[in-house]
């Protein structure tokens, strides 16, 4: 197993896609041991045989649906609307459009790619400097895998067997402290570098901009009332909220043109490949280190502490640096099966584990060097990635803060799963 571990940590650095990587290691482990090659097709075929799994390439459809079908554009509009003239209202605007279209795209890459565009000009034609834009941008993305819909939240719940309606109402409030810290951080620095604030809105310019993002706005309340009233699975609704996205596009907007359509199926199925083939690499990978025993040597040693407390600072520190180095999707199969375990066993409930597992992996997506938004948002203000990333880490600390109170405050993340679905 040293050799197997020696090589994959060789070949992460080399650039090589991580499910390549996965395979090739766990392939090498095989060979090595002697064990039957047709272990790998039953775990490959097990893993993608999963009705649950079928809710990702919907929802990753709905998030390209709404990107062409310009909601984003309708979307921004009604935020800037609601909160562009508070102090650094635009700054305020971004971080509410991103909560808003987090309950659409559901992964924060869809978000920082979508609404990047949009956000980041729009702030720059009025004056605010671009590094801002940029890190607001990039810090109020992660909000897409934890206010649901969430394709990290499915991943998750598929992973370690847990309830993908738990996971999905145990983040909203999560999200919602998200958001808040993020803005009280961009009203302190619109103070200090005296950005500007758009005129107070009339009733009419709201009614104007709420009508027209109304249809958008329907979106996440028709997916989480036929989810949570069980009228449909979660796999189901994210069918329903699919194609609700394809009618108003094409037909109540009429911006999602018919010649549209075949590139957004392409860019969903890529998207979906390289997550499906992540997903089953990841299940070969988790099953050669169960027949190491690795897994239940971690958690042993996890267990071994006795303090509650600093046995969840060392998982939120270990996940830190994991997220710094490893995409989320790949970590969560990876590391899900053994840390979700280890946490309950120290009393955590289920629900809080994914959700502590999440937030860590997701503040990954903007610390470097695997930090894919920040590039991304890099790319679509063409300014140096450098200069994001520099710009970027203050908006760590209210991430920071509220993974704190996720981990030692229960009730964040179990209160209203708990009065949804009654308690486990």
């Amino acid at each position: 197993m040293t050799i197997a571990l020696i090589v994959f940590l060789v070949l992460l650095f080399t650039g090589l896609p991580l499910y390549v990587n996965l395979g090739l290691t766990s392939f090498l482990y095989m060979f090595l041991t002697g064990a039957n090659p047709m272990t790998v097709v039953q775990r490959i075929t097990q893993a993608s045989n999963s009705f649950a799994m079928i809710a990702a390439p919907f929802f990753i459809l709905m998030g390209n649906l709404m990107n062409t079908g310009g909601v984003t554009r309708k979307m921004f509009r009604f935020a800037n609307e609601i909160v562009g003239n508070v102090p650094g209202g635009m700054g305020h605007a971004n971080v509410l459009c991103s909560a808003l279209f987090a309950g659409m795209s559901g992964t924060a890459v869809a978000d920082a790619g979508g609404l990047g565009n949009i956000e980041i000009e729009a702030m720059r034609e009025i004056g605010y400097d671009d590094d801002f834009s940029c890190a607001v941008t990039a810090a109020s993305s992660v909000l897409g895998p934890i206010i649901p819909p969430s394709l990290p939240m499915v991943i998750m719940a598929v992973t370690v067997g847990a309830s993908v309606g738990r996971c999905f109402v145990g983040g909203v409030i999560p999200g919602i402290l998200i958001a808040a810290a993020l803005c009280i951080l961009v009203a302190y620095y619109a103070k200090k570098r005296c950005y500007p604030r758009n005129a107070k809105p009339t009733l009419r310019t709201l009614w104007l901009a709420f009508k027209d993002a109304f249809l958008a706005l329907l979106s996440p309340v028709i997916l989480f009332a036929a989810i949570y009233t069980g009228i449909v699975t979660t796999t189901e609704a994210a069918l329903i909220a699919a194609f609700y996205s394809l009618i108003i596009g094409v037909l109540a907007y009429k911006d999602l043109k018919l010649r549209d359509i075949p590139k957004v199926m392409l860019a969903t199925c890529e998207t979906t490949g390289v997550v499906l083939s992540i997903v089953m690499a990841a299940n070969i990978f988790g099953y050669i280190l169960t027949i190491a025993q690795i897994p239940q040597a971690i958690t042993a040693v996890l267990t071994g502490i006795q303090s509650k407390f600093v046995f969840l600072i060392v998982i939120n520190l270990f996940l830190l640096f994991v997220g710094c180095f490893m995409e989320g999707t790949a970590a969560i199969l990876i590391l899900g099966p053994i840390l979700v375990p280890a946490m309950m066993q120290m009393g955590v409930s289920e629900t809080q584990a994914c959700l502590i597992m999440i937030v860590n992996l997701m503040i990954g997506v903007i610390t470097p060097p695997v930090g894919v938004v920040l590039y991304v948002t890099s790319n679509v203000a063409k300014v140096s990635a450098n200069r994001v990333i520099k710009a970027t880490v203050p908006f760590l600390i209210p991430l920071f803060i509220v993974l704190l109170i996720i981990t030692f405050v229960p009730a964040v993340t179990n209160f209203l799963p708990n009065l949804v679905y009654g308690a486990p």
